[in-house]
Formats: C-alpha cells, structure tokens, sequence
C-alpha cells in the first residue's frame, strides 16, 4: 500500500468484462470512470508512452494487493479494495482508507471474473477503526481464514482474522487481533508438512519501524531507522498455531543476506524489503518475495526453509504504472502466475486495478525479470 503525488491518465479502452456479485449497496467512488471501462478493444498507452503487459481482472471496482490462492479447484483472490476517500497522497498512506474486502474468484485462467459482496468490513470488527489494508487467506479442515491488517482505535496497526465456511465469504473477525501482531501485510504460507507460517510488516505507514525496539515507540520516525549503514528492518515471519489464529511463537526477522553473505542494509533502497511479502515454493527452494517500495522493484531471495536466511537473487518485476507493487505467486495449469496490481484505470496511485501474468524460471531456478510493459 503506499503513495505519492498521483495523476492523471487518459484512459483509451480495458479488457475483461466480468460478471458481477454485487454488495447490496454499491458506493459511486468505488468505481471508475465510465470512460475507463468503455472497451475498445485497443491497448491503452501507458504515460511512458508504451503499452501495458496485461489488463485489469475487473474494471468495476478499484481492487490492489491481490492475494491469489487455489481453492477447490478454483482461483480465489483477496485484494484491497480502493475506494477514493478525499484524503490528499502522503508519505504514511492516509489516501489508502480502504473500509472492507471485496473477493474475486475465477474458474480458469482468462475466464469470467467474479466479484463477490461485501466478505469483511470495518464496522463489522470490535477492535479495528480504520485502514483496511492488504489482506490473505488461507484454508484448513474446513474453514476459511481471512487475515487482515487495520488500525485500532489509537491509530496501531495490528493484524486480524476472521473465519468462514466458504472461500469469499462472508467473514466473522475475531474480537481482538491476533496477541503479539503488529504492522501489515499478513501473506501466510502453509508447507508440505501443513505446518503455516505468517510473514508480516511493512515499513513507512505500516509502522514496522516503529516496533523496533520491540514495543510500539511512537517517537521512532514515520519513514524508517535513518540508518543507512546498519542491517535494514526487514519483515517477520512467526508459525501458526494449529487454530490458525494465534502464533505458536515469537515472531522473528526474514534475514536477508547480500553476496557477502552480510544483511542487506538500510541504505540499499532497491534490494532491501520494504512490505509485501509473500512466501512461494518450488520444488525444495523457498522463494521470500517482497516489494522494496520507494524504488518500486518486486525483488526475491531464495533459502532452504522458511525462516530463511534467504539470499538475496534479484528483481522480477520492474516498477508498475503508479507508486505501489505489492503482488501473490501461485501456480495453475502447470504454470507459475503473478498477480499484481497497477493504476491504469484511474491515473491516481490510491485507485488501482488488479493484474496478472505468467513467470518463467531459469534452469538455475533464478526468476526471469517481467517488464510490466510492451512497446
């Protein structure tokens, strides 16, 4: 989730007409421009003057931070939902004030996309107040787990979930979030043995930095430690307990290691983590993958576990139209699929529109960088 000054672009068609689920109320500034969902068939040039890789999965609503998972045979995905809220950009993502969750569900790749109703929303969880930030999900014996981040009512962020008995819901939120939870961007990653492990945090707005010293210190700075010559803050991964709603353990850092075998640091603004993780295997190799934010980068690092360290290995998307890249990996079809998100309905980095594309691995099992672009 994040910011910076928008803009406008002048929308020349979309892709993807999709049916629709709708909530029972549908609010004006959930949807773009009429402009922008009139199709033309034609691929919309972007404002660097190129053409986009692909086009959004639904054009209804504004959705961003898309968790894609497969469920029962079908792909599920949990993204933000963006609405425009009036609040000018700013460094902490105050323009992000997302109020409930919106899940898409498919039954193919390039099939007719759903929009479900209403899964969570704020009003419906005790302890949260605002900012309905980037959520996942996750399944077991039975029940849907819907994990999501929210400030509580004095402005910390925590991590929740709710649970439910169907893949889009709707969702209960537990009363209080998940003990010794902090930050945002839940993505949880369950392994071959079901164990389920939590990676969480995001620095700026998602106040990782904040947490440094192992409590809430609301005198740390709202952008990171300014200690560009020391380990960089980096994510947290904790293992689930079997209920799936608390953690078994003590969260602990994702350490990722440069060539020299040291932690990347804080001053490395295009390798370092920043928010959005997400935990993807492939054969015996666990991939920790990661935005690094204000250079816009999706980067990955590679380990044999998954509490790492992992070693750090490259980019594999390159910056997306608008400030945010915050993405899922999962595989279909006997393919690798990357879901991200861009603005190119609405020109305004708090108004984005859900994507996605193939990934190529190498035969070294190195990530083959996508360009979000095409001439």
């Amino acid at each position: 989730m994040r910011r910076l000054l928008g803009f406008t672009l002048p929308i020349l068609g979309v892709l993807c007409a999709a049916p629709v689920v709708l909530a029972p109320v549908a609010l004006a500034q959930d949807k773009p421009a009429d402009a922008a969902v009139q199709s033309t068939g034609q691929n919309p040039v972007a404002l660097n003057g190129k053409h986009f890789l692909s086009q959004p999965l639904v054009t209804e609503i504004f959705t961003a931070d898309p968790s894609a998972h497969v469920f029962d045979g079908k792909i599920y995905v949990y993204p933000s939902h963006d609405i425009d809220a009036g609040i000018p950009d700013d460094d902490l993502g105050s323009q992000y004030a997302m109020r409930d969750y919106r899940v898409l569900s498919m039954d193919k790749i390039g099939g007719p996309v759903t929009i479900g109703g209403v899964a969570l929303s704020v009003e419906q969880v005790p302890w949260a107040k605002e900012f309905m930030w980037a959520p996942d999900a996750a399944y077991k014996n039975g029940t849907y787990y819907l994990y999501f981040p929210a400030k509580d009512k004095q402005g910390v962020f925590h991590i929740g979930v709710a649970t439910g008995d169907k893949p889009m819901g709707p969702f209960k939120a537990e009363p209080q979030p998940i003990p010794g939870s902090f930050s945002i961007d839940p993505a949880v990653f369950t392994d071959a043995d079901g164990g389920s492990y939590m990676y969480f945090g995001g620095i700026w707005g998602g106040q990782l930095q904040k947490w440094a010293k192992g409590h809430y210190d609301a005198g740390i700075g709202d952008t990171d430690l300014k200690q560009d010559d020391k380990p960089a803050l980096t994510a947290k991964v904790a293992k689930l307990s079997p209920d799936m709603k608390t953690f078994a353990e003590k969260p602990r850092d994702v350490v990722i290691l440069g060539e020299d075998g040291k932690p990347l640091l804080g001053g490395d603004h295009e390798r370092r983590f920043f928010e959005a993780s997400w935990m993807y295997k492939r054969g015996g190799t666990y991939y920790f993958t990661y935005s690094t934010g204000d250079t816009h980068f999706l980067a990955y690092a590679t380990g044999d576990n998954p509490y790492g360290p992992f070693k750090y290995r490259g980019h594999f998307l390159l910056p997306v139209q608008g400030w945010t890249t915050h993405h899922s990996i999962v595989d279909w079809g006997g393919k690798t699929w990357l879901f991200y998100a861009d603005n190119q309905l609405s020109g305004k980095n708090h108004l984005r529109n859900v994507k996605m594309t193939e990934m190529h691995f190498n035969a070294d099992g190195t990530i083959q960088t996508i360009d979000p672009f095409v001439p």
